[in-house]
């Protein structure tokens, strides 16, 4: 049963007996193949210079032109990621675990070779090839990703505590190098004061493997500078370790601005309460005293005394008032010199 797959597939073969054997063999597990030949070096770089979009190459290990190490470095660099598959008629183990090092998929003996072991061994280092290839695709994405961010991140050794990597915006807000950062770990950023209920917070995270963890920490700066950070943590495996990648966002700014907000409502709670009862107070002493007044229900010796009473009021009303007024000035001066450092620091 042939096998519906268009496989474009390059054999450098010398030997025409041995290259129409393959041939054959594709041909008999393949459905529509597409392949080339050449019978040297030269002619297999000459094609491989033209057309880069080969699914496999199949490669005899000694050619006129050209044979063993030699050959197998140049075809491999000229493969572009394609895997390259050696036929040979040599049986040396040595040179074949060699081999695979220099980055050959796979070494098929001719005398031991079949169609069904052909076919096997195409269709897996191709897949593997493109497994591989998706592996690297997804790492360069990651470490775009993580070297480009414009917010601090690491990762560390979820064991040793040790940082492993770490991105530009953290060299640049901790002001540590990256090999400094590489011969640190985490507990290092963070002030001895806080050490407890941080590493706390690490045996708790340690093990859970799909938890997404967020919370705010205190960190220190190489220069002793402290910074509120809201953190991000998600598990990883990083170069064959158990890691945790962090994104370490500086909300110091954004916690003063809360601070201040809090602390200029308390100036407005006061002012609010000042009048509604300091105001009150000397306003109900002098409509009691005009009223008095009004209907003539004191002398005249005791009227003066209530005008000045009346007087005492209005100037104790005018103090308060202008308290009101400093304290509300107080509190718009600061929005100002708020908004004035937002503006210079955008």
């Amino acid at each position: 049963m042939k096998h519906a797959l268009h496989y474009k597939i390059l054999v450098v073969e010398d030997n025409s007996g041995d290259f129409l054997l393959v041939e054959e063999y594709i041909n008999d597990q393949i459905e529509s193949p597409e392949i080339y030949h050449a019978n040297t070096c030269k002619e297999a770089r000459e094609v491989l210079n033209s057309q880069t979009d080969f699914d496999v190459i199949l490669l005899d290990l000694t050619l006129p032109d050209k044979d063993g190490e030699e050959l197998i470095s140049e075809i491999v660099e000229l493969s572009q990621n394609t895997p390259v598959i050696i036929l040979t008629g040599y049986c040396n183990l040595e040179f074949c675990i060699k081999s695979i090092s220099f980055g050959i998929s796979d070494y098929l003996l001719k005398d031991e070779l079949t169609s069904a072991s052909l076919f096997k061994s195409i269709t897996y280092n191709i897949e593997k090839q493109r497994n591989i290839l998706k592996i690297e695709e997804s790492e360069r994405r990651y470490s775009d990703l993580f070297h480009l961010s414009p917010l601090p991140m690491y990762v560390y050794d979820i064991e040793t505590l040790k940082f492993l990597d770490v991105n530009s915006a953290m060299i640049e807000n901790y002001g540590y190098s990256e090999e400094e950062f590489l011969n640190m770990d985490i507990t290092e950023i963070r002030p001895k004061s806080t050490l407890k209920r941080f590493k706390k917070a690490v045996n708790f995270i340690k093990n859970q493997d799909n938890y997404r963890f967020k919370e705010r920490f205190t960190h220190q700066k190489k220069n002793e500078d402290l910074i509120d950070v809201e953190i991000l943590s998600k598990s990883i495996e990083f170069q064959g370790r158990k890691a945790k990648v962090i994104l370490a966002n500086d909300v110091t700014e954004r916690t003063l601005y809360y601070k201040a907000l809090q602390k200029q409502n308390e100036k407005l709670k006061e002012i609010a309460w000042i009048q509604s009862h300091k105001v009150r107070s000397p306003v109900s002493r002098i409509l009691g005293m005009v009223d008095l007044i009004k209907h003539k229900i004191c002398s005249e010796k005791e009227n003066k005394i209530l005008i000045d009473e009346i007087q005492d009021s209005v100037k104790e009303l005018d103090n308060i008032i202008r308290d009101i007024s400093g304290k509300t000035e107080e509190v718009k001066l600061n929005n100002q010199l708020k908004n004035n450092e937002e503006f210079r620091s955008n």
